[in-house]
């Protein structure tokens, strides 16, 4: 690696690759947590160091449930990734988001119960802020791209996560729209709280394939049916991410990067060696300024 900050780019269903990629290196990791969905692929988009991890494995195998979130984001942190771009597959809660849209969330909620989603633990307790779960300045640089793309694109709004790996009930889909939900997906929550307490910048680049079944006058979601409209958004979101790339501002401060500033609560004295280890690349910077 370059040693250079990374741009680290997770690519949802449809995304398994990314071309336009130049200088391309395959990465093996291992890290604390496990492994990770598979290699990382390393080269430069946009004048700027990029690695692209398929979310769900080669040949999408993983289920959402089964994805090992903390080993995914981790290995971003080992290569030095200071930001990432995650794109995902939705289902559109509005009337207003229609399939082949794209919606750059500044919020969650989590539906999810099954899914470790903290690094902490285990001697080392930690709680960061997450009221405004997205990098803002990330964020914006994303939607902007989209729209170069020539993409319709929504910024702001809600994501909900789900368990998955089935799709919403009716009642549940008419719950999420009474929430304020936007956009429905089953991966993008866990993905952001890890970056987070990795201190790493996050937005999301949701894709959204299909109303998710609130609409009484149309049948449920149908996966072949989602997969079509995905071929046709896959290109747009590619052109967004290879634009992002090159406008993401390396002297953004927008605080996410410190992020564990006054998040630690546990006493240096005390705490588990064995996990202070485990955590050597979370908890890099405050140590080395002393803050553990």
């Amino acid at each position: 690696m370059t040693g250079e900050p990374l741009l680290g780019i997770i690519g949802g269903s449809g995304l398994y690759q990314m071309d336009g990629l130049e200088g391309v290196e395959e990465i093996i990791l291992d890290t604390p947590f496990g492994a990770p969905s598979g290699a990382y692929l390393s080269g430069r988009m946009g004048g700027r160091a990029v690695v692209f991890l398929a979310r769900h494995g080669s040949g999408h195998r993983i289920l959402p449930t089964e994805l090992n979130f903390r080993a995914n984001i981790h290995g971003f942190r080992q290569l030095g990734a200071d930001a990432i771009i995650s794109v995902s597959a939705v289902g559109s809660l509005r009337e207003e988001i229609k399939p082949g849209h794209m919606v750059v969330p500044a919020q969650f909620i989590d539906r999810s119960y099954a899914r470790p989603s903290t690094f902490f633990g285990e001697g080392i307790v930690a709680h960061v802020s997450f009221a405004d779960p997205v990098c803002p300045q990330l964020s914006s640089t994303v939607a902007q791209a989209a729209v170069t793309a020539g993409a319709k694109v929504h910024s702001g709004g809600t994501y909900v996560c789900m368990e998955g790996p089935q799709f919403s009930t009716r009642a549940e889909s008419h719950l999420y729209r009474s929430w304020g939900g936007d956009v429905i997906g089953m991966t993008n929550l866990q993905e952001a709280k890890l970056a987070r307490e990795a201190e790493i910048c996050f937005a999301t680049l949701a894709m959204a394939t299909d109303y998710d079944c609130w609409r009484e006058d149309e049948e449920g979601v149908a996966a072949g049916d989602i997969i079509s409209v995905l071929a046709a958004n896959v290109a747009k979101a590619r052109e967004t991410v290879a634009e992002a790339a090159g406008s993401v501002d390396p002297a953004r401060d927008c605080g996410c990067r410190r992020a564990l500033d006054g998040s630690l609560v546990t006493d240096p004295s005390v705490m588990e060696p064995a996990t202070k280890e485990k955590l050597a690349h979370i908890l890099d910077r405050v140590m080395k300024e002393g803050g553990v």
